[in-house]
């Protein structure tokens, strides 16, 4: 597995956790998948640190608490106002080492002059080892979790022992909004990306990138957002100091 040199690394747990297909989310029952998907775990990079100039790719994950489950009464809020009792299966005492790593986000031309690599790497590892900028959550608002930073492969996983492989299916992978999109095709659109995931010994999971993801489906037309000194005040020219260790 290849290490990039913008690469980070680090370890987010919690008491429970909810990864699910958004087409499972509209209301009733539901049922998270055994493992996170690639979207949940970019959106905690992102909670970390994120920026317009960048694009994370996440490139892969470590299961180490066992993999177990836990079926709550819930009574959410309906959008009529009133609510009513709905079974959550959610996973229960989850922990997780992520290692991903950030690009420049070509489709924003605007903000090339804040393009500067050593600056967000440099930001990015400082957020890790504050737990991030913004709140962490696995899956859903109500997981809430916590962040630290790791060393991807170190430490026991409860699969360290595993042999052969878990193949995972047919399972959601992602969104592609139009400011993301990378292949022609899904330019100016908003995308759903599907895959089939295996983990390996160790509890690991390579992600595929979402480009090479082959199932997909356009969901509709979409603009992508342009930043400017109006609605972007990010292209601060920072110090060597300032963005150092």
């Amino acid at each position: 597995m290849k290490k990039y040199r913008n690469t980070i690394e680090f370890e987010v747990y919690g008491p429970y956790a909810l990864f699910s297909d958004p087409v499972m989310r509209v209301g009733g029952e539901k049922t998270s998948y055994h493992i996170p998907t690639y979207e949940a775990l970019r959106g905690i990079v992102e909670s970390i640190y994120w920026k317009p100039t960048i694009m994370w790719i996440v490139d892969a994950v470590r299961v180490m608490n066992p993999i177990q489950t836990e079926t709550k009464g819930i009574r959410p809020i309906a959008y009529n106002g009133g609510n009513e009792l709905a079974y959550y299966t959610y996973l229960k005492d989850v922990r997780y080492q992520v290692r991903a790593h950030f690009e420049m986000n070509c489709n924003h031309p605007e903000l090339e002059e804040d393009r500067n690599e050593y600056k967000h790497h440099n930001i990015a590892k400082r957020m890790v080892k504050r737990g991030g900028r913004r709140d962490i959550f696995l899956g859903t608002r109500e997981c809430q979790a916590f962040e630290e930073p790791c060393t991807f492969g170190e430490g026991e996983s409860f699969y360290d022992t595993m042999t052969g492989e878990v193949d995972y299916g047919f399972m959601y992978h992602g969104i592609t909004y139009a400011d993301e999109a990378v292949l022609e095709e899904d330019k100016g659109k908003m995308t759903v990306r599907f895959w089939k995931p295996v983990m390996k010994k160790g509890g690991i999971i390579e992600f595929i990138r979402p480009e090479e993801c082959t199932q997909k489906r356009h969901i509709r037309e979409m603009e992508r957002k342009i930043f400017g000194k109006d609605n972007f005040t990010g292209l601060k020219e920072f110090t060597s100091e300032e963005v150092g260790e």
